[in-house]
């Protein structure tokens, strides 16, 4: 299986059919080169194709490279191969795993975004994981371990207790970026790193695109959190959808370059809009560990002994999801400026607000 993976047929569903009406990956290789009395419609192209004995060589080197480095080779058929990821046609043949991760998990979700992130695409991010873990726990989240808002979901998922697994666009022999090395590494022993690329492979712009369509068929869903009118996320969220599976999208203020993208996809019915984990998991129909809390029970929780300037700040800041400057603030609150910044500095202290660029504040969503 892991030499024919190697061969490049441009129909990997012809691939597959060949191999069910052979019966084997190995009758196949045997059988290549008279493969057209099995299947007729077979062209001397593909003949050449299989019958190239360097794809065996290939194997054999890449399977030392395997026993060596402790990597589990997952071949379509296998009760590891991805349950949801084999339904699709253009599935791989085989994959290379590293870590711990179920990936036949009950829920997995994947959750991808531009490599741009903003602060107000990762707090989205890091919220949604968290809730998550809250109310379905043992959540596989699933993300590419590139810049931007899929690291951010795969550190929010080892944060939050959710195994987490990267789908990388090269072999497991090497991790890019290399500032993601010690993410990829705790991801190891809290879910893992899958690449259907052998050992040697470098991480060329095409197979980004290519690994794109494993994030999205391995999972239940693909949330897109923060995405321009062009990238990678748009094409995962599209592929999701040939998959028929279902697709969700954070939306963002309409003149944002990197909300272009989410907004797009809910205004042409490509995504289902969703401001939480709550909207997630009731529109996935999941059954939750933990029920949604009211906005007073989560204030109370948060912010338990609030005094009334602090939770007239919270207010302010809550009303404008960007933030407040702090002359916005003197003027809302009618509060003199000098009282004003120690009462910020103290609530950042405790974790109420936060100060972010612009001279602006935020309330802290947890």
């Amino acid at each position: 299986m892991l030499a024919l993976s190697r061969a490049q047929v441009p129909q990997l569903a012809f691939l597959r059919r060949l191999i069910e009406e052979v019966g084997s990956a190995k009758e196949l290789l045997e059988n290549a080169s008279h493969i057209q009395d099995i299947v007729p419609d077979a062209t001397p192209k593909l003949v050449s194709l299989l019958t190239d004995r360097s794809l065996v060589e290939l194997a054999e080197r890449e399977m030392e490279f395997i026993e060596k480095n402790n990597i589990k080779l997952i071949c379509m058929g296998d009760e590891a191969y991805p349950c949801r990821l084999s339904e699709c046609d253009d599935a791989p043949l085989v994959l290379h795993s590293m870590g711990n991760a179920d990936l036949n998990a009950r829920h997995i979700v994947s959750i991808v975004g531009t490599r741009h992130a903003s602060e107000y695409g990762k707090e989205l991010c890091a919220n949604f994981v968290a809730d998550l873990a809250k109310f379905v726990p043992g959540t596989l989240v699933v993300s590419g371990l590139a810049y931007g808002i899929d690291v951010c979901a795969h550190r929010a998922a080892l944060n939050a207790g959710l195994p987490t697994v990267g789908v990388l666009a090269h072999g497991l022999d090497r991790i890019y970026p290399s500032v993601h090395r010690p993410t990829a590494k705790s991801m190891l022993e809290q879910g893992g790193l899958l690449s259907e690329f052998m050992s040697g492979t470098e991480p060329f712009k095409q197979f980004f695109v290519q690994r794109n369509r494993i994030v999205a068929g391995m999972s239940d869903a693909t949330v897109v959190v923060e995405s321009a009118s062009k990238g990678g996320s748009l094409i995962t969220a599209s592929i999701a959808q040939s998959y028929s599976r279902d697709c969700f999208a954070f939306p963002g203020r309409v003149n944002d370059q990197y909300s272009c993208g989410c907004n797009e996809l809910v205004s042409r019915n490509k995504a289902a809009l969703i401001t939480s984990a709550w909207d997630f998991v009731e529109a996935m129909n999941w059954e939750v560990a933990t029920k949604k809390k009211s906005a007073e029970e989560l204030q109370t929780e948060l912010f338990p002994e609030l005094t009334p300037e602090e939770n007239a700040v919270i207010t302010a800041l809550r009303a404008d999801s960007d933030g407040m400057q702090v002359n916005q603030l003197v003027v809302r609150l009618n509060i003199p400026i000098n009282k004003l910044l120690p009462l910020l500095f103290e609530m950042e202290m405790k974790g109420y607000v936060k100060a972010v660029a612009g001279g602006c504040y935020r309330a802290m969503m947890r």
